[in-house]
């Protein structure tokens, strides 16, 4: 099985530096185009997509149905355990905001934010569902940044812990012994997106 981890579309929120977290935001402009960018790739590359999936948010829903109505394949039903981390009382801030309040160790408190084991937990029980249920299956699934970090990590401790791009595309592909990355953050199709 291969799994096709990508982060949705940009949004005015992340334009502004606010986080997210699970506030509904649509895609903006750049954000449709960054989709179109990925669905153009995708089309031309030699790995073929059974079916896509997405966290039940706006801006991941957007971002998939995009890419299933260009790659010609079914969108699944959303499942709500791809959603983003729920940051609590840090949602909608920016990094100002956020400073201003609660200072520099403000990742530290824990201002009602999901725990790291929490999201990993979630974000796992999909993964492994979803190889379970279709083991030959190759999947696309649109999700978030924050879980996009923590699954990777969980997927495969040596891959880096670095910042997740919009629109970013990475592959893992199912082995006996656990998940290997076949391409990780990747954003070249967002080169030749005009901004």
């Amino acid at each position: 099985m291969r799994i096709g981890l990508i982060r949705h579309g940009k949004t005015d929120w992340n334009a502004l530096g606010k986080i997210q977290g699970q506030t509904d935001i649509p895609l903006n402009t750049e954000g449709i185009r960054q989709a179109q960018a990925l669905a153009r790739r995708l089309v031309h590359e030699p790995m073929k997509w059974d079916a896509v999936i997405s966290s039940d948010l706006k801006r991941a829903l957007q971002t998939a149905e995009i890419l299933a109505g260009a790659l010609g394949i079914p969108l699944l039903a959303p499942d709500e355990r791809l959603r983003e981390r729920f940051y609590g009382k840090v949602e909608g801030t920016t990094e100002q905001e956020r400073l201003q309040r609660w200072g520099t160790e403000w990742k530290q408190q824990a201002l009602d934010q999901e725990t790291d084991d929490a999201l990993r937990s979630r974000a796992l029980s999909f993964v492994e569902e979803a190889a379970a249920a279709v083991p030959a299956k190759q999947l696309l699934v649109v999700t978030h940044g924050s879980l996009l970090a923590q699954l990777l990590q969980a997927m495969c401790s040596e891959l880096t812990d670095k910042p997740i791009h919009n629109l970013s595309f990475s592959i893992m592909e199912r082995e006996a012994s656990g998940w290997t990355p076949l391409l990780h953050n990747c954003t070249l199709h967002l080169e030749r997106v005009q901004h």
